[in-house]
């Protein structure tokens, strides 16, 4: 037998591993989407949240992820879902806020962050959708421009944007210097926070409004249904602008005029009043005092007395 030789070099370690993953890598050119690994790994995180968050960074600007939307997506379904959400905004990986439209529809504004702590430091940025990136384009060499022969057209006036629309303005009424009408106006509007604490109007606001409602008023309307309307299904988040509120509602409310009222219809007239005959002292229905009828055609029919 050989003697052993202690000087040979070691055996070369395998480059495969004998346990664990083994990842086969390509490198993508197109739809993907870069994940960090400190969202990947994360150790507080659910796995039903680090999917759920690479879902939604793979989606595009404007894609509706709201839970509903999510639930019909994936088999977790909306308790599940929510949960992940919640984890996700805990961490600063989302955020979701609640605006109020222009139109007064309240929607949820979600923003998706990739890197919270970049966000945190001041270091975020968006960037643009990858494009693949295409080979120069090799521009020809400038000439000279000719001399122009005629004087430049006049560039054109900058177009301004288009001003937001005014509200409509609030309803007035046909008639003033009404106090009755005047006071139940402003006891409406004063009042309406008994109704709900967030209809504290200040007394600029309801000097303000207080005309539309005499116009409701002056319409008829009861002026516990002026409450009634006013006060009934408010939204249950808070009010930032009640007077606000309450100026639409007077004015895309407001009721027609009452139609004219019929005439009276004409009274029966009155019967002729009782009387006693005076020839049989029977009772008959007659303008003036005299015989009844009877009386009267036995006289009628009576021979003419003979001469003396």
């Amino acid at each position: 037998m050989a003697e052993p030789q202690p000087s040979a070099p070691p055996r070369a370690p395998s480059a495969v591993p004998r346990g664990g993953v083994v990842h086969v890598t390509a490198r993508h050119t197109e739809r993907f989407t870069v994940v960090g690994n400190h969202l990947a790994q994360h150790r507080e995180l659910s796995l039903t949240a680090i999917g759920l968050a690479v879902h939604i960074q793979s989606l595009p600007d404007g894609a509706r992820v709201d839970i509903r939307t999510l639930a019909a997506r994936f088999a977790e379904g909306e308790t599940r879902i929510a949960a992940a959400l919640r984890e996700l905004e805990a961490h600063g990986y989302l955020s979701r806020k609640r605006e109020r439209l222009p139109s007064g529809r309240v929607v949820t504004r979600t923003v998706s962050y990739d890197h919270p702590a970049a966000v945190r430091t001041g270091q975020a940025e968006r960037v643009r959708p990858y494009r693949p990136s295409r080979p120069p384009v090799r521009l020809p060499e400038p000439r000279p421009a000719p001399v122009p022969t005629a004087e430049p057209a006049p560039e054109p006036a900058p177009v301004s944007a288009p001003s937001p629309p005014s509200p409509p303005p609030l309803p007035q009424p046909r008639t003033t210097g009404n106090p009755v009408r005047e006071r139940a106006a402003t006891a409406i509007l004063a009042e309406l926070r008994r109704d709900d604490p967030r209809l504290l109007l200040s007394e600029r606001d309801v000097t303000r409004l207080a005309p539309a409602v005499v116009a409701w008023l002056e319409r008829g309307t009861d002026p516990d249904a002026v409450r009634r309307t006013l006060a009934a299904g408010l939204p249950a988040e808070p009010l930032r602008h009640p007077a606000a509120l309450l100026a639409h509602r007077l004015t895309a409310l407001l009721p027609p005029h009452l139609p004219a009222a019929p005439p009276p219809a004409p009274r029966p007239p009155r019967p002729d009043p009782l009387r006693n005959c005076d020839g049989c002292d029977r009772a008959f229905r007659s303008p003036a005092p005299g015989l009844c009828r009877d009386c009267r055609e036995a006289r009628a029919a009576a021979p003419p007395p003979l001469a003396a």
